[in-house]
């Protein structure tokens, strides 16, 4: 699985990326991307992996790692990356701004 994180946004611009690096599950890749035009809702990451649907999230913060930790456990449990009931995204819920079909 692959976490990719936008280093335009504010958070990205301050090393975002290496505090994700470090709060993830060790099957989580985070990579760095310029830029994922989410730029009206600043920080943008993006989970992703093969033969699922991919998740673009905006209005990031440092407080969301928590959440993060727990959609990517969940993100990599489910087969195809969907989710019966979007409320086990809790706060991440609000925040997405699309999910791309695999």
């Amino acid at each position: 699985m692959r976490l990719y994180v936008c280093t335009l946004c504010q958070l990205g611009r301050e090393g975002f990326a290496d505090t994700l690096r470090e709060a993830m599950p060790a099957a989580v890749e985070v990579l760095e991307i310029e830029c994922m035009s989410g730029c009206t809702r600043d920080q943008s990451i993006a989970f992703r992996a093969d033969g699922k649907t991919a998740y673009l999230f905006g209005e990031i913060t440092a407080a969301d790692l928590p959440e993060l930790e727990n959609f990517a456990r969940l993100y990599a449990a489910s087969p195809d990356g969907n989710f019966l009931d979007a409320r086990v995204l809790g706060s991440l819920r609000s925040k997405a701004i699309a999910r791309i079909p695999a």
